[in-house]
């Protein structure tokens, strides 16, 4: 497996994309790639370019293409192949939740905890699972609020997390 990954401007600053592909080369135009990292500069717990990656923008061109549609209002959805084996059983029933909450809708902490069987104290241990979500933007871990409806916590800033929530028209 060869880890590539590029580098792409959007709203939200520079965005590090990493993938995986099989068999050790860079995959033309992104056939085969696997997105394993999707993260914003200062992000807490972000990809960090590491040697032995390749730089492999070509690789990225599906996912790219996707996300300027997503950002230019042009699109709501991503069909994006993740990386396999990231995250503990418990983080991976979070972000599935996280990848049904619909564009332009959000639901709260305690929501997300109720539907992986984990509400009460469990709210906490949903949070940590989201806030360990390694792919900002198209697993929309941006779309979980507080249950007062205040924007809390969000790995990339909470100026990125209003700003994502403004371009799909939940909040105001």
């Amino acid at each position: 497996m060869t880890t590539i990954y590029a580098r792409v401007d959007s709203p939200l600053g520079e965005l590090l994309l990493v993938g995986e592909v099989p068999g050790g080369s860079g995959a033309a135009g992104g056939a085969g790639v696997r997105l394993r990292s999707l993260s914003v500069p200062g992000q807490k717990g972000g990809a960090v370019v590491q040697d032995g990656w390749q730089h492999a923008p070509e690789a990225f061109t599906e996912i790219t293409g996707q996300l300027e549609a997503y950002f230019a209002g042009s699109s709501t959805r991503f069909d994006v192949a993740f990386a396999q084996g990231v995250g503990t059983e418990f983080q991976r029933r979070v972000w599935e939740v996280l990848e049904s909450i619909p564009y332009g809708r959000t639901v709260s902490y305690g929501e997300v905890a109720a539907r992986v069987g984990a509400s009460g104290a469990g709210v906490r241990a949903v949070g940590t699972a989201i806030g360990r979500n390694p792919l900002l933007v198209v697993r929309p871990c941006h779309r979980v609020i507080g249950a007062d409806g205040a924007l809390r916590g969000y790995a990339g800033g909470l100026e990125r997390k209003k700003l994502l929530l403004g371009l799909e028209g939940a909040v105001g």
